[in-house]
Parts: C-alpha cells; structure tokens; sequence
C-alpha cells in the first residue's frame, strides 16, 4: 500500500447480536490490505439501511415474528445464533457493517489495473456467492464481509462501479441497497410504461428510490405513507399519495393495480392482494411492520397472482444504476448526515421514522 495510507483506521465493529450496545468503535483497527482482486477505498460516506438494524438485532431469525421496531434498540430475547443472519449463515463476529460505500480507491490489490487509483466509486450491495456457482445465491457487503462502516474499506474490483457525476458523497452513499433493491423489484416484475403501482413504505429509502424508479419506467405511482410525509413524498414524483393505515379497498377499489411493490407487510397485507387486479405482480423486499401475515390462497390461485420475493439481483441491475446517475434520471434523498462515531444516535433516529428517504454515516 501506498505509505500515505495509515496503519489503523476507525471502524464501528458488530461484536454479537443484540442492541446498539453491541456497535463498538474501535479507533485503532487496522487499515486492510487489499487482497488479489481487490481494491482499497477510502471511504467518503455510508449509508444506514434496514438490513444494517436487522442483522445486529437478528430479526431475520425464525424464533423472530414482530416487527423491526420491537427489538431495534434493545435487541431480541428469542434469536437463535444460527439462524439469525439473512443468509441463514451465523454471522461471524466481529463484523464491520454497512453495505453502502462511496468512496475513492486508493490502493489496488494484485491483478487490479493500477490505473483504478484515484476513481470515485460505488460497490455493489449484493453480490454473487464467490462460494457458489448455483443461482440465488448472494453476500451482502458489510454482512458475509466487513463493509463499509470505517475509514476505509476493501472490496472486489468486480464489484466496485467508477461513477461520474457531481454528487456529494453522502448523496452517493444514499444509492446502493436502497435504490438496487428497488430498481430490482421493479426488474425482475417487468413494470412497464403506463402501469398502476403500489409502493408501501414509501417514505424509507427503499420505497423513496422505487418512487422515483418506477417513475422513470413511465408507471402510475399510488404511495403509501404516514400522512406527515404526504408532500415529500408527492414532490418525488407519486401521483397518489395514501395514509399507510388507509382502507386501501375503499380508496383504490378491488382489482386497480397491476404491482405492487411492499417493504411492509404485517397486519395491513391481505389488502395489498385484493387491489392487485387478475395476472397482477406482487413483489417484497421487506417486512418492517412484521414477517407474519395472512394468505387466503383463494384470492392467490383464483386472481392468478404472482408472488415474488426479491433479494439476489442480476449484474444489470447495478450498472443501471450507475448509468441513471450520470444521466441524471433520478436524484438522492438524503434527510440527514453524522459523524461514524455517532453511529449509535444515527440507529435510533432511523428506527425512529421521522425522515424521508436516507440517513448517512461520515467517517
């Protein structure tokens, strides 16, 4: 590595699952090498996401059935170790998180183009297994790797995307996990010009981006959120904007959408299915009001619905991402930044809710 690198770095490390308390700073961790095939960034920002919350406090375990809010402080009582990482995979501590990573490269590992030095990048949230040829299979950065929540952070060339543009680091760091989970939502569904979608959660930085994305795929946007956010969320572009607790029925009538695109779930979801109209799409990537909802499989077979999980994600969906960027098709939603070591008070403010779109970390 270059000699004006430094030795030790601060990083925010996840020792355990459980509360904040369980986020350590640590100012004297070592500075990684990149390793062949990787490259060195010097972080600028990293953004907080859901997943981020949901891994410390283990929600994605099967002994975990409310919503992310119950445990995102304090943790859960009830999580099993080994089924308490999204993967399914326990999760080896300690971990260095945050799967959004803007930043400069500053040092390449062997069979890294020396000429990536000094390029403003973006990495790839989720990534291909390197562990596995089968697909569906994925890592998370900053989960199955340390990511993004220090100084500087290494990453597979591969998977690390120069950008252009003139953007703040905080409003890149905004993009990652938010936008390409959005975006591959709206993929892998295929919304088209001129569609009607529903996009729970609106709000949040996966349902924010999915507003402006599904905008751009030329669709009808009906947002949910809480009705203190109403306007935030009109001015992103949603043509009808809904409280989260409206009686989606009597508002939107049955058979009216043809997507639906939920990071919600909970008690509120059979509705969800009975404005999707017959050969409708639903699609989730989420469940922050709770994983355990009722299915009438009637209303599934007899409306010949499609029902899609969405995590893995197609190379393609990033690189999009990339290019919409540069070509100024959307635009961040950053509602406020802090300090990494303010990392605590950054979490509490996220479970919170009384933001729109993304809150970043500054190392």
């Amino acid at each position: 590595m270059s000699t004006n690198i430094p030795s030790t770095m601060t990083a925010v490390q996840l020792i355990g699952h459980g509360g904040l308390e369980q986020l350590v700073v640590n100012t004297q961790h070592a500075v990684p090498t990149p390793a062949a095939g990787e490259v060195l960034i010097k972080v600028g920002a990293a953004g907080i996401n859901n997943t981020d919350i949901n891994t410390r406090i283990g929600w994605y375990s099967k002994q975990v059935t409310t919503d992310t809010a119950t445990g995102g402080e304090g943790g859960f009582d009830t999580v099993d170790e080994d089924d308490a990482s999204w993967s399914g995979i326990p999760l080896q501590f300690p971990r260095i998180q945050g799967a959004d990573v803007c930043g400069e490269i500053v040092a390449v590992g062997e069979g890294v183009d020396a000429a990536r030095i000094g390029q403003r990048v973006l990495v790839r949230s989720l990534q291909e297994d390197p562990n596995s040829d089968k697909g569906f299979y994925c890592i998370t950065y900053g989960s199955e790797c340390d990511g993004g929540f220090a100084q500087y952070a290494t990453a597979q060339s591969i998977h690390t995307y120069a950008v252009q543009c003139d953007w703040s680091d905080a409003e890149l760091a905004s993009i990652p996990c938010a936008y390409s989970t959005a975006e591959n939502m709206l993929h892998r569904a295929r919304l088209a010009d001129g569609e009607t979608v529903l996009i729970t959660g609106a709000s949040g930085g996966v349902g924010s981006a999915a507003v402006q994305l599904a905008k751009r795929r030329g669709a009808k946007v009906i947002a949910l959120c809480s009705a203190s956010k109403v306007e935030a969320v009109a001015a992103l572009g949603a043509d009808v904007v809904l409280d989260r607790n409206a009686d989606l029925v009597a508002e939107l009538g049955t058979d009216s959408v043809d997507m639906v695109v939920d990071l919600v779930a909970g008690p509120g979801w059979p509705a969800l299915l009975d404005v999707l109209a017959r050969g409708g799409r639903y699609s989730t990537a989420g469940a922050i009001a709770g994983p355990m909802v009722d299915l009438d499989v009637r209303t599934l077979y007899l409306k010949d619905l499609t029902l899609r999980g969405s995590t893995y994600q197609d190379e393609v969906v990033f690189s999009n991402l990339v290019q919409y960027i540069e070509a100024g098709e959307i635009k961040p939603v950053v509602s406020a930044t802090y300090p990494l070591t303010d990392i605590h008070q950054a979490q509490e403010d996220f479970l919170a809710k009384g933001f729109i779109g993304k809150l970043v970390l500054i190392p």
